[in-house]
């Protein structure tokens, strides 16, 4: 008979094993934008963060390449990681568990200096695992129907760019360039969904089919593996073998549509998936269709579509939805060839729907009148962040949550709404935060309604009173993606002599510099708009600092501070000397991290000017000029306890070692 001790409802043995954090990460193969940690167990919560190569060289903070997002108290087993630098050479890498000690739900490390969500330890060493991540490719494909003349791959991700071919099963036999039977364009390096391969051999009959990841080796954008006779544009390899999946292609001259039930703001419907073997249409019926109002039933139709399958295809409405229906989306034909829609008009002479044993091809779902916010994967600079669609029933908002939305924080998570938005469909909805958030973090759009008519969001100040959030199927209408951080700068209107800037505070998750521009950088003066830049600065958030200009403010105007990397690890500002070549902008969001303020010259000099005051902004910078007048003053606590910190992980990883 075995004894179980039972502490606090828990079994003693499961309770010792909660008290110990542990992780178990394994070697792999990324296509550079996630890894995945196989267990990882956190007695109090946390996440598990990823570290490169030089966390061993005592880089603790800049180390940090990506952090989970938050996970609860216990053991979770093949976590994905997003990563914030997406890997592209193929390395040693450490992940290691790390506390929530704010209880933010908000990965705060580096940004914190340090000093919040240090790593968990054991016996006087941070708890890590160590493996070998290989820089490669993922590809994945489902089975389809088909043409014969093309096939959708439904997601790439390549950690430096290159294509997906598409072989037949005899690769498999050693038929390495006869099994070729299409490749796509060029794809850049990063993630691609539903991509469309033409094949140059068609398929015929039912196909096992292998899409495999290639690179790009010669660098020239185009894929010549098989005239080369595998010279260049080889494959992605991951432990010895290439980058495959498979997948049966069966041609079929069947058309369908798949739609499931979904919320919209009554202006669009997105059906999942439509196969038109002859190219077409989808459109969009009410639930009038079934008695026999043919034309009168339709309430919009997508654009032309090719031969093939389509995902997610949105169709736009000829007139708003104003309540919960029944939607109908039905496959119609080009049968007329002019690549547009003129069933109604032809009163079916053309562009009738596809049929299947004498029925039309058709779907059908609810469409729950409400809201739709669609927000994908992205980087933001801490000050905005961008939500890619939102469409509204009625006049509202959208609201940004931070990850406390999970643990219950309804209106302390709300880190920033929108202006009013109508009724109708918003693209690009650029949301400015009410404090920068300085880590990347899974943030949640909300869809959120104008309920007592100001055109004012009151959800918080009113405690949930008005302006609550739009709802469908029981939960409110919400988006979530990861968001990554990697600088932030913020400073406000000052006014001086001219000779310095103070920039409030500047978070670095790589260190670098903050360099002031004038604001002839909006105009396209790159280099001549420098004025000045900070000492190096380590990875970390620095605060007050003070920024020595090489070429003073000479008059009142508009100063843009920016966040600069330093790229080849020297500590010194090379970017003006190097015509940008190294140390470049942090960029976000496809521009650089930068903020403004305005500057205010005080008592305009009347005396006569020295030598280093110029009519003209001087980009002749030398390396002892950078050293004498790029000064930095910083209030950047934690540093000493990143030294502590070094210790910790240093001795964690000689005992990894040793494992």
């Amino acid at each position: 008979m075995t004894l179980v001790v039972v502490v606090g409802g828990i079994p003693a043995a499961a309770a010792a094993q909660q008290e110990t954090a542990s992780v178990s990460f394994e070697n792999q193969a990324t296509g550079g934008t996630t890894v995945t940690v196989d267990s990882v167990t956190l007695p109090d919560g946390g996440f598990v963060t990823i570290h490169d190569a030089s966390v061993t060289d005592g880089n603790v903070l800049g180390s940090v390449v990506g952090s989970s997002m938050y996970l609860d108290a216990g053991t979770h087993e093949n976590v994905t990681v997003h990563l914030d630098e997406p890997v592209g050479e193929s390395g040693t890498f450490v992940a290691m568990p790390h506390m929530d000690s704010d209880g933010d739900r908000v990965y705060s490390f580096v940004a914190a200096n340090g000093e919040a969500d240090g790593p968990y330890t054991a016996d006087g060493s941070a708890v890590v695992d160590t493996a070998m991540v290989n820089a490669s490719a993922t590809v994945s494909m489902s089975d389809q129907p088909t043409t014969g003349d093309s096939v959708v791959v439904d997601r790439v991700e390549l950690s430096q760019g290159g294509f997906v071919t598409i072989h037949d099963a005899s690769v498999t036999e050693g038929a390495v360039f006869e099994s070729i039977r299409g490749t796509s364009a060029y794809l850049p390096a990063g993630v691609h969904e539903n991509v469309r391969v033409e094949l140059d051999a068609p398929v015929t009959e039912n196909t096992t089919l292998v899409p495999m990841a290639h690179m790009d080796t010669d660098g020239d954008e185009t894929y010549t593996f098989p005239e080369s006779e595998g010279e260049t544009d080889g494959p992605y390899t991951a432990d010895g073998s290439a980058v495959v999946d498979t997948a049966m292609a069966m041609p079929s001259d069947t058309a369908s549509v798949n739609y499931t039930a979904k919320a919209t703001g009554g202006y669009s419907v997105v059906v999942d998936l439509a196969y038109l073997p002859e190219g077409g249409f989808v459109t969009i019926h009410d639930g009038t269709v079934t008695e026999g109002a043919v034309f009168e039933s339709i309430r919009g139709t997508s654009m032309y579509l090719e031969p093939g399958l389509h995902h997610d295809v949105r169709v736009t409405l000829d007139s708003p939805l104003n309540e919960t229906t029944t939607v109908v989306p039905m496959a119609h034909v080009d049968s007329d060839g002019d690549e547009m829609y003129t069933f109604p008009e032809s009163e079916g002479e053309t562009d009738g729907p596809y049929t299947a044993d004498g029925s039309a091809v058709v779907d059908s779902g609810n469409a729950t009148v409400s809201a739709s916010v669609d927000y994908t994967m992205k980087s933001s600079d801490g000050a905005t962040v961008v939500v890619d669609r939102v469409e509204l029933s009625e006049g509202g908002f959208v609201t940004i949550h931070d990850p406390s939305l999970s643990g219950g924080a309804v209106f302390d998570s709300v880190v920033g709404t929108s202006m009013y938005l109508p009724a109708g469909v918003h693209e690009d909805v650029e949301v400015t935060l009410d404090e920068p958030i300085r880590s990347s973090q899974v943030l949640t759009p909300m869809a959120h309604m104008d309920t007592n008519d100001n055109e004012e969001y009151d959800f918080v100040t009113g405690e949930g009173e008005a302006d609550g959030p739009f709802t469908a199927d029981g939960g409110a209408v919400v988006a979530s993606a990861h968001t990554s951080v990697n600088a932030v700068v913020t400073a406000m209107d000052q006014s001086g002599d001219g000779t310095t800037v103070t920039v409030d505070s500047v978070t670095l998750h790589d260190g670098g510099f903050v360099t002031v521009h004038d604001a002839t950088v909006t105009e396209g003066q790159v280099f001549e708009s420098v004025r000045g830049t900070s000492a190096y600065l380590e990875p970390g958030t620095h605060e007050n600092v003070e920024i020595t200009l090489d070429a003073p403010l000479e008059e009142s105007g508009t100063i843009v501070p920016m966040a600069h990397m330093d790229t080849n690890g020297n500590e010194a500002y090379d970017f003006v000397t190097g015509e940008g070549e190294n140390d470049g902008p942090y960029v976000a969001a496809g521009g650089a991290v930068v903020t403004t303020a305005d500057y205010t010259v005080e008592g305009m000099m009347t005396e006569t000017p020295t030598e280093t005051m110029t009519d003209e902004p001087t980009t002749e910078m030398t390396d002892e000029s950078m050293e004498t007048t790029s000064e930095s003053s910083t209030e950047a606590p934690g540093f000493g306890l990143v030294v502590a910190l070094v210790a910790l992980v240093a001795a964690a990883l000689v005992a990894a070692r040793r494992r």
